[in-house]
């Protein structure tokens, strides 16, 4: 696991953020983030009424899980900033591959900024969100505080 400051332009990974998604899951989500949308929690309401194949996840469920791709993949970095784009439904039993790829560096005097772009497929290889991750150097961070 690379360092924030280790890492260049052009470098990239994939990870499997979530293997088989669970309705539990996404429940679980609902009462955290407090989003009860029949869409989300009710299988009778999301097919009959909104005619999808079953309950989708959160978008910001997909969001939180993109992110973790970089956060769990560079060390001595903290999220500052971060955006999705959403191309598409997440529904229980799907598995989420994110490949990220380091699109910027900026380095000015003690300062550090590195921006990752993301691509989420599902197992199919249908891309079902993009976005980006902008990451500090915690070295910033610790030296502001003094």
């Amino acid at each position: 696991m690379p360092k924030l400051t280790e890492v260049e332009v052009g470098d990239s990974w994939s990870s499997v953020v979530v293997n088989d998604l669970s309705r539990t899951q996404i429940v679980m989500y609902a009462g955290a983030s407090g989003d009860f949308n029949p869409l989300h929690t009710d299988e009778v309401w999301a097919t009959k009424v909104a005619g999808y194949p079953a309950v989708i996840a959160h978008g910001q469920l997909i969001m939180a899980l993109s992110i973790r791709a970089v956060t769990e993949a560079v060390t001595h970095a903290d999220l500052v900033a971060c955006g999705t784009r959403f191309l598409g439904t997440v529904a229980p039993g799907d598995t989420l591959q994110v490949t990220a790829m380091v699109s910027s560096v900026q380095r000015a005097e003690d300062s550090l900024f590195v921006g990752v772009d993301l691509v989420t497929n599902n197992q199919h290889g249908s891309t079902v969100a993009s976005g980006y991750a902008r990451l500090r150097d915690q070295a910033i961070k610790r030296s502001e505080k003094l």
